[in-house]
């Protein structure tokens, strides 16, 4: 067995690498996942665009790549890492639940097409959402204002809400706003907002979610917000802790 790095009565955290921590979950046992993995672009050694942004907002000065911050497993292997775990997902999922995957925007490398067939193969792929964030973003020529959310189901899946009115684009005005990051934050946060959207949608009260691919825990965080129990996995030690700082506060985040 492994040792949880942290564990309450809502959340456990595992420090190490997903692939070796799934193999100890037992089968059925996770009602939902919804996580963001490495899209394998190596385009998260940002530090000096998070330095203009900085400057721009008027939190510090424009100091040239004083920063990167790497995120592991991000390079080519990100692809066959993503490949290889869903079996795994597959497996310690509930015979009727859902997983939600972050996926990136569009570009040369269409990650997110690439990983919607990949999810057919072992899920039902349900649906691709879109997460329109707002003014443009990074890029060039057709300048990134959008990311994609993967949603794929076991069995029957999971759906929770009686509304009528989902779509499949979150738009800007349900207030799930982008995040620039500072220096000292994960480099490719999400907002918490995202997270318990989906997880309203497709879980119950006291279910479980799981987040194999957890950065500073902002799954983790949306469903103690809501009432659900979480798991978490994370090979880098240092969101571990950004993440148990987060979890353990009772104030919503």
């Amino acid at each position: 067995m492994i040792k949880p790095y942290y564990q309450d009565v809502n959340v456990t955290i595992y420090h190490g690498d997903c692939r070796d921590v799934l193999s100890t979950i037992i089968d059925n046992s996770i009602d939902m996942i919804f996580t963001d993995p490495p899209y394998g672009h190596n385009n998260n050694n940002n530090g000096d665009l998070i330095s203009r942004w900085e400057a721009a907002l008027g939190r510090g000065s424009y100091q040239p790549a004083r920063d990167n911050r790497p995120i592991q497993n991000d390079g080519m292997e990100a692809n066959e890492i993503f490949k290889n775990c869903l079996p795994e997902w597959y497996r310690v999922l509930d015979k009727n639940g859902n997983c939600c995957c972050c996926c990136g925007g569009g570009g040369p490398d269409p990650m997110f097409a690439r990983w919607s067939l990949y999810l057919d193969e072992v899920f039902k792929f349900k649906q691709m959402v879109i997460w329109d964030k707002g003014p443009m973003g990074m890029g060039w020529h057709y300048r990134r204002s959008y990311e994609t959310i993967l949603v794929a189901e076991k069995g029957k899946g999971k759906w929770t809400t009686d509304r009528k009115d989902i779509e499949n684009i979150i738009r800007p005005s349900m207030g799930i706003k982008k995040i620039i990051p500072l220096s000292t934050d994960h480099p490719t946060p999400k907002p918490v907002e995202l997270p318990m959207y989906f997880i309203q949608l497709h879980s119950n009260i006291n279910d479980v979610i799981l987040d194999p691919f957890m950065g500073a825990g902002t799954t983790l965080r949306a469903a103690k917000n809501l009432g659900r129990k979480a798991i978490g996995i994370e090979i880098d030690e240092k969101y571990c802790e950004m993440a148990v700082k987060r979890v353990a506060q009772e104030v919503l985040l």
